[in-house]
């Protein structure tokens, strides 16, 4: 393909020095808004609970826990998770965990501000590239800085973009999509700066940062190096000649890139790539229909869905139009680059961006929104440099308007975002034959207590595709949530016949089995969940509970500890750690696990009942008491804990304060015979006749 004639020779370095403070302020404010409009369009996801998979890459990711163990933070889990092979991503997970734990809302304010940020970069890129750039028109370059402002609000406030930014571990999109942005503007940069070794560099890393964020920069050297071409250099022979190590740097973070993708096993635990289970064919096909949907999102963004489903297309007429369009624009595409290199650079970046995910085949998701982060800003970019070009001036209140617009629709858009409940059953309505929605529908109202219209759901499920694992597994779990363990066996058996390595399943299983008094099978089951899964906090918490009913209390707080490793702020298993140590004799670090639970949840009676008995039990009387008159009072209708506060009352000799504490006991619980006896003996006359304390 031949390329663009060779622009005029760029500015002389003089030209491109720092400007005046005079001149600079309108682009600092005009960044400035910017970035507030963008952090204010997401304010209100800060509380927006974790959704569908985050609390696999989040909740349930041990290497969170310390972020200053780099080592374990930047080898993420495998299995498949979002952060698989994505050690920045993790890392910047880990920072949000340090920040505020399972709270979500350091997680959501870091995530608009990577979006915010984003747009300052875009911001920057479209500004000098329309302002410095040789060969761009007159016209354009005169209102470089409007067209800049309008490209970026456009892109950052745009409704399309909620995926990537609300939805907490799309982050991935986001995040490689400011290292992208980063690294071209670095490549702008470089092109008009006296010494450009720094900007070079910068380049490099921010591309090798973005390789180990998401996949999908794969595309950035290749556009890095047509940018180059077509805005700095007019040929490729030229950008080779004057830029040849930046662009060697830049495609050998490929290499990285490579590494990471092997580490996930190369098809990231067989949910994408050639050699998964995905015809290549109707995948393909699937796409044309997906990308015409994109780029009516882009302009008309009414019905944004969270899920599509999972439809393969098939050749027919239907598919005819969409695939009409988006060939003809890549014809488009390929005819702009030899003779409106601009314009063909635009197409490009659409197209190169949305290439990875359009081509390599994956088993989960054909239709995708978050998809549309960075090609977003193409169509940006075109839109504001069109409206300029045929109304001028008069094109900026446009522009303004329709950048508020997509503000407010996106305002109201991450409004869906504020529970479970109201994502998924926006998803539904718009989307009747999407699984994942109906089967997360139902696990949303499980939660809330509505079984039966739970369990409408996952029949749902089950009736749009019977070979659905995880149907059958949320019906069992359904069923057993409703007291009917029975039941639920058959179940989970069928999702794990479907999926023999389902470790959920295996544990859910487990759980139903011993509830049916099948405790030998139940272990069995709790230990093929581990085996599958090391680090699944619930298989070794509920294995502890079998081997606590066994009093086989060494193991049982063995599993404990593994359960605590992955789930630290797990307030019940500290608990029970301390109630297994206390029984083998390690008084002290049963202390110290009430004292964890206590840290966690000031609120939590148990184990204030239990750290006042070991209290009582080392003679510390007095703090004895504290502990159980606050386990007390937290739980005024518990006839244990009054019984137990009137037992260390009744040691202290505080015998009136006791009696009132039995008595107490008996009023909640008629048949507690201790309770009973107990104010039996303090009432009763001593046998000398004398009075008694």
């Amino acid at each position: 393909m031949s390329a663009a004639p060779n622009p005029p020779s760029p500015p002389p370095a003089a030209a491109v020095q720092a400007q005046p403070a005079a001149r600079r302020w309108p682009v600092m404010a005009a960044g400035a808004g910017l970035l507030i409009a963008t952090l204010a369009v997401y304010a209100n996801t800060l509380h927006a609970p974790f959704v569908l998979d985050d609390p696999f890459s989040i909740a349930n990711n041990p290497t969170l826990r310390h972020p200053w163990r780099l080592w374990e933070v930047l080898a993420p889990p495998g299995g498949g998770t979002t952060v698989s092979g994505r050690p920045l991503l993790n890392l910047s997970l880990a920072l949000n965990y340090a920040v505020s734990g399972l709270d979500p809302w350091s997680y959501h304010a870091l995530n608009a501000l990577l979006h915010a940020l984003a747009g300052l970069a875009l911001f920057g890129l479209v500004r000098r590239t329309l302002a410095r750039a040789p060969g761009i028109p007159d016209r354009l370059r005169s209102a470089a800085l409007p067209l800049a402002l309008a490209t970026a609000a456009l892109w950052a406030l745009h409704p399309l973009q909620t995926e990537a930014v609300t939805y907490t571990v799309q982050r991935a999109e986001s995040m490689m999509g400011l290292f992208f942005l980063l690294t071209l503007y670095c490549v702008a940069r470089a092109s008009e700066s006296p010494r450009p070794g720094r900007w070079e560099a910068a380049a490099i890393a921010a591309c090798a940062c973005g390789m180990a964020t998401k996949e999908v920069m794969v595309a950035a050297p290749v556009l890095a190096l047509l940018y180059d071409r077509t805005f700095a250099a007019g040929s490729f022979a030229e950008a080779w000649r004057r830029r040849r190590r930046l662009h060697l740097g830049l495609a050998a973070t490929w290499l990285l890139l490579a590494a990471l993708v092997a580490s996930t096993g190369g098809n990231r635990s067989g949910s994408i790539g050639f050699g998964v289970k995905a015809p290549w064919g109707a995948y393909l096909l699937s796409q044309f229909p997906a990308i015409a949907r994109y780029l009516r999102l882009s302009f008309w963004p009414g019905s944004l869905t969270f899920d599509y489903g999972f439809n393969w297309s098939e050749l027919s007429a239907g598919a005819i139009p969409p695939a009409a369009v988006v060939l003809l624009l890549g014809a488009g595409t390929i005819f702009a680059l030899q003779r409106r290199p601009a314009a063909g650079f635009l197409g490009a970046w659409f197209f190169a961006i949305l290439a990875p995910t359009s081509f390599v085949p994956g088993t989960t998701q054909i239709i995708v929104e978050h998809r549309m982060y960075l090609p977003l800003a193409a169509v940006a970019a075109l839109s504001s440099c069109t409206a300029w070009a045929l109304l001028g001036r008069r094109s900026l209140p446009l522009l303004a308007a329709a950048a508020a617009v997509l503000g407010w629709l996106t305002l109201e858009r991450n409004r869906v975002y504020r529970t479970e409940l109201s994502l998924w059953s926006d998803t539904v309505a718009k989307s009747p034959a999407s699984i994942l929605g109906h089967n997360n529908l139902g696990h949303a109202l499980f939660q809330a207590g509505r079984n039966e219209e739970a369990q409408r759901e996952f029949e749902a499920v089950l009736a749009l595709n019977p070979g659905y694992p995880e149907g059958h597994y949320n019906f069992g779990s359904a069923l057993l949530e409703q007291g009917r363990p029975a039941e639920a066996i058959a179940p989970f058996q069928e999702a794990l016949r479907l999926l023999p390595s389902y470790a959920n399943a295996h544990n859910n299983l487990g759980s139903a089995l011993y509830q049916t008094g099948r405790a030998d099978e139940a272990m069995r089951e709790y230990g093929e969940a581990i085996r599958l899964n090391p680090d699944h906090p619930k298989a070794h918490y509920n294995l502890a509970l079998a081997l606590i009913d066994r009093n086989r209390l060494p193991e049982a707080a063995s599993q404990l500890e593994e359960s605590l490793r992955v789930t630290p702020d797990d307030i019940k298993a500290h608990n029970n750690l301390g109630n297994v140590l206390l029984q083998i004799g390690r008084t002290a670090e049963a202390v110290q696990q009430y004292r964890e639970a206590l840290r966690l949840d000031p609120s939590y009676a148990n184990a204030h009942n239990n750290l006042g008995t070991v209290l009582r039990q080392q003679g510390r009387i007095e703090e004895a008491i504290e502990q159980h008159e606050i386990a007390a009072r937290l739980q005024p209708d518990s006839a244990d804990l009054h019984f137990n506060l009137g037992n260390v009352l009744a040691a202290a000799g505080r015998r009136a304060e006791a009696i009132e504490q039995y008595r107490t006991a008996v009023r909640l619980r008629p048949d507690h015979a201790d309770a009973r006896e107990m104010l039996r003996r303090l009432l009763e006359p001593p046998p000398d006749g004398g009075s008694s304390r």
